[in-house]
């Protein structure tokens, strides 16, 4: 009668942990609307995923996950052991991310249950740029607490020194040094930042871009939807190498 007693409880204790969890746990809804397959990838939760177009993937973060990004990868080919390469995005040749992705790459970071009970999350352009993007509570409470979006036609109009295959690269990786880089101590806006900025003033385009760049929500009782080209396009220059009608690039 004891033991089972005990087991029940015990029973019911890992039942209200799961229940905690689940219930604090943030979810995010990542769709492609993009008129081609995208790969999306996610760290430190979530690994990859391919995704057709309209087709979308639940990743459910648990509290306090931070260092987070989500990211879609284009011009890919994967085995069937999901080895292989990505024209932009790539995460070491695996479906399965478990490090960042390669520049470009248009980021949505977040860090969960944070400072004062707040989510923070962000659109980052400092790793470049290769698909459009909406990131959004789905449950928007005002304030910094909003959508926010990086649509603009960025591959097509960017500059010829950060232009690469398949996206605008960022001027760190390009260029290098403490003007782009921003390693070593305040740095302030550059005019290739500026070129990002001017075009997507929700997002960050340098390292350093906190004030204008940096959302919150609150924590447990947020979810949030990643969008890839939300208006069903990417602009007239984009893809640069358009994938076959299988998703992997010819």
């Amino acid at each position: 009668m004891s033991t089972n007693m005990g087991y029940l409880r015990s029973s019911f204790v890992l039942f209200l942990l799961a229940f905690v969890t689940y219930t604090y746990a943030a979810t995010f809804e990542v769709r492609n609307n993009c008129p081609y397959t995208v790969w999306a990838a996610s760290t430190p939760v979530g690994g990859g995923r391919r995704l057709d177009r309209g087709q979308t993937w639940t990743i459910n973060a648990p509290p306090g996950t931070a260092m987070a990004r989500i990211w879609g990868r284009t011009n890919c080919n994967f085995d069937g052991s999901g080895r292989g390469s990505c024209q932009t995005g790539d995460c070491g040749g695996v479906l399965q991310c478990t490090g960042w992705g390669k520049p470009p790459n248009t980021l949505a970071e977040y860090a969960l249950n944070q400072f004062n009970n707040l989510d923070f999350w962000d659109i980052s352009l400092v790793d470049g740029f290769n698909i459009p993007m909406t990131f959004a509570p789905t449950n928007p409470s005002g304030g910094k607490c909003h959508a926010i979006q990086c649509t603009a036609n960025i591959n097509g109009e960017c500059p010829g020194s950060l232009r690469v295959p398949g996206g605008c690269n960022n001027p760190c990786t390009t260029f290098g040094g403490q003007q782009y880089c921003c390693t070593q101590g305040p740095c302030g806006p550059t005019e290739l930042s500026k070129f990002f900025k001017k075009r997507c003033p929700d997002a960050y385009s340098y390292p350093q871009d906190d004030a204008t760049s940096t959302f919150t929500c609150p924590s447990g009782s947020t979810n949030y939807r990643v969008v890839f080209c939300p208006n069903g396009v990417t602009g007239p220059n984009f893809p640069l190498e358009m994938p076959g009608s299988d998703g992997v690039a010819k």
